[in-house]
């Protein structure tokens, strides 16, 4: 298993880049928007983590601005954790023999979303 990035919610696109670039000093590696979904995914990595992000593709933090308003309340910013496993379909398996709650199954091999227990 591999770790990949951690994804938040933004509700403004400028300022976040104020705050995680400009602030925190990290760096934007790409950047996706997806006219039918509405949204954009900034990926961003910290300086020294650039290079291997570039060609790795993680670790690194997602921004999700989602185009349409929406209220994520005090609580709601944090989306997921993203991790890379070798099968997916047996990962889920294993989890939901132990009682984990499988959100959205994996339908194309390579993503399923999986309730925590914390």
């Amino acid at each position: 298993m591999r770790y990949l990035h951690t994804m938040v919610r933004i509700r403004n696109i400028d300022d976040s880049l104020a705050f995680y670039c400009d602030g925190l000093g990290m760096r934007e590696v790409r950047r996706i928007d997806n006219e039918r979904g509405r949204f954009t995914l900034i990926f961003l990595a910290a300086p020294e983590d650039v290079p291997r992000a570039t060609t790795e593709k993680a670790p690194m933090l997602e921004l999700t601005y989602n185009w349409d308003t929406e209220d994520y309340g005090s609580a709601r910013n944090f989306g997921h954790l993203a991790f890379l496993v070798d099968d997916i379909y047996a990962t889920c398996a294993r989890l939901a023999a132990k009682g984990v709650t499988i959100n959205r199954p994996p339908r194309d091999g390579h993503m399923a979303f999986v309730r925590s227990r914390i």
